[in-house]
Formats: structure tokens, sequence, C-alpha cells
């Protein structure tokens, strides 16, 4: 979770919101991925996604069979059903996302009776850290945005 970890840095150095992802098999890492939908403007390309093309291209196979997916933020729907169908047999998260998360906190797709594959789920791995990250990245962002509508206020009001 680590690396993971210091994938989300990546992320947040390019202006997108701090989640980093990495897929593992037999303690090799297979492929990594951080958020990159602004900077690709492609709503799909979080950073379990991103991990989840590279491992793909790098096994040349689609079934990820046997890896284990360490992520900084509990997987979307979208992300959890990439999981599924590419037959990832872990997921390993760290914080709990109760707005959007679909393993349990806001959803869970995961536990889902009648699935064709069930991923076996460990979630709040180094979760305060994991969340102290995105929390002060939206923090910095309100600040941002606070600070944009003062400047924006002070230049009308000199016109």
């Amino acid at each position: 979770m680590k690396q993971a970890l210091e994938l989300a840095l990546k992320a947040q150095d390019a202006g997108e919101i701090p989640v980093g992802a990495l897929l593992v098999r037999d303690n090799q890492l297979i492929a990594t991925g951080w958020n990159c939908s602004i900077q690709n403007h492609d709503a799909t390309a979080h950073a379990e996604i991103v991990a989840i093309q590279k491992a793909g291209q790098s096994l040349n196979n689609y079934r990820l069979l046997d890896t284990t997916l360490y992520v900084t933020l509990e997987p979307c729907i979208m992300c959890a059903g990439a999981m599924i169908h590419s037959r990832i047999n872990r997921l390993v998260y760290g914080a709990k996302d109760f707005k959007t998360g679909a393993c349990g906190s806001f959803i869970d797709i995961m536990g889902h009776s009648g699935l064709n594959h069930y991923v076996e789920v460990t979630g709040g791995v180094l979760a305060e850290s994991c969340s102290t990250m995105l929390s002060a990245f939206f923090k910095m962002r309100r600040n941002e945005k606070k600070l944009q509508k003062r400047m924006l206020s002070q230049q009308n009001s000199q016109v």
C-alpha cells in the first residue's frame, strides 16, 4: 500500500485526485496506475483501470488470474466491475469512499450474489494515510477556488 501511496502522489503532482493502484502476482509487480482522468480527458482513467489495462498488455491476457490489486481508495462501481470481469483474485484498498465506493461503503458490488466471479476484499489498509492525503488534496482545491473567486471579485470591483 505504501507503493500505491507513492503512485497517488504522482496523480496529485499532475493535478489529479490522488489515487494510486498497483497489480501484483506472486509478489511480482505487474502494473501500476494513478488517476489521470483530467489530464487524459477520460472519465474512465481511474488508477485501477489504468493498472488493469497495463497488466493486460503486459500479460497478453485480459484475464488477470491470481492477482492482487492494491489501491489507495475504495473502488467505484466502474472499477469494481472491471475487477470482476478481469478475474482479479483479491483487492486491498486504503480509504473508504462513502459517496461512490462499491465495495461496501456506498454499495457492495463485490458482494452481490449471482456474480460469475468474486473478488476477495480487504479494506482499511493504511486507511488513515490514504484518507489524510485525499482530505488534504480536496482542502487545497477548495482553498484554490476561494482564492480564485476573491481575485475575480477584486478584478471586477476595480473595473
